[in-house]
């Protein structure tokens, strides 16, 4: 066995740290593009490996996004919900 070389250490997930602080939108907006090369199979093979390991750091990034407005919503939901029951039959309630 050889030992890494340290070139290795700063490889995919290094290449890809940028993708922790993107906004959502961005983040889609690049998986599409990664997507759309993948698929069109016009990269040579490193470069399709580096593109693949990029959509699924893109692809985690969106779905923590989604997962956290998924909670978020469901947080508001709840305590809506809860106001609204607790306050009574003859209460009334906005949504707004």
């Amino acid at each position: 066995m050889s030992a890494p070389s340290p070139a290795e250490p700063t490889g995919p997930a290094d290449a890809n740290a940028d993708v922790a602080s993107l906004p959502y939108e961005q983040a889609r907006e690049q998986l599409v593009g990664v997507v759309q090369r993948l698929e069109a199979g016009q990269v040579p093979l490193e470069e399709a490996l580096k593109l693949w390991e990029r959509g699924e750091a893109l692809a985690a990034r969106c779905q923590s996004w989604l997962d956290d407005a998924r909670a978020r919503l469901a947080a508001v939901a709840g305590d809506g919900s809860e106001s609204a029951d607790s306050a009574g039959p003859g209460a009334s309630s906005t949504p707004f």
